[in-house]
């Protein structure tokens, strides 16, 4: 399969796969006389793989252990529960700081006029203003 195929089947795009491939997350893929890219149907799993650890909110370098494990077949489940533990962790506090800020955000906004005067409450917190 060329490049095109292989991001057709992937969900991923090109760019993104050639941008993997420079990374190291993904092997260089093999090439042909005319040095085009040739992928299998294997290349394809790993990029499902790696697509589906991004919309789970693993980072680059976590997928890089993500995929490390799930090739290695003397791997223990545990290893791989403990990452996603601790990416669990992560995103509930994630989570939490994106609630303080809505929640911020919410209270400046209804203490906000938002009339025709200068007068203004969030622009006022950002700068540090207090009054």
């Amino acid at each position: 399969m060329n490049i095109g195929e292989v991001a057709k089947s992937s969900g991923m795009s090109a760019k993104m796969i050639r941008h993997y491939e420079e990374t190291g997350l993904i092997r260089a893929a093999a090439r042909t006389g005319s040095n085009y890219r040739v992928y299998t149907s294997r290349d394809v799993q790993v990029l499902r793989f790696i697509q589906q650890a991004r919309h789970l909110g693993f980072s680059t370098r976590q997928i890089a252990v993500l995929l490390a494990l799930w090739e290695d077949h003397s791997r223990t489940s545990g290893e791989v529960k403990r990452l996603a533990n601790a990416h669990i962790a992560d995103l509930n506090l994630r989570i939490q700081e994106l609630m303080e800020m809505r929640d911020t955000l919410q209270h400046l906004a209804a203490h906000c006029k938002g009339d025709s005067r200068p007068d203004c409450p969030i622009l006022e917190k950002m700068a540090g203003e207090t009054h």
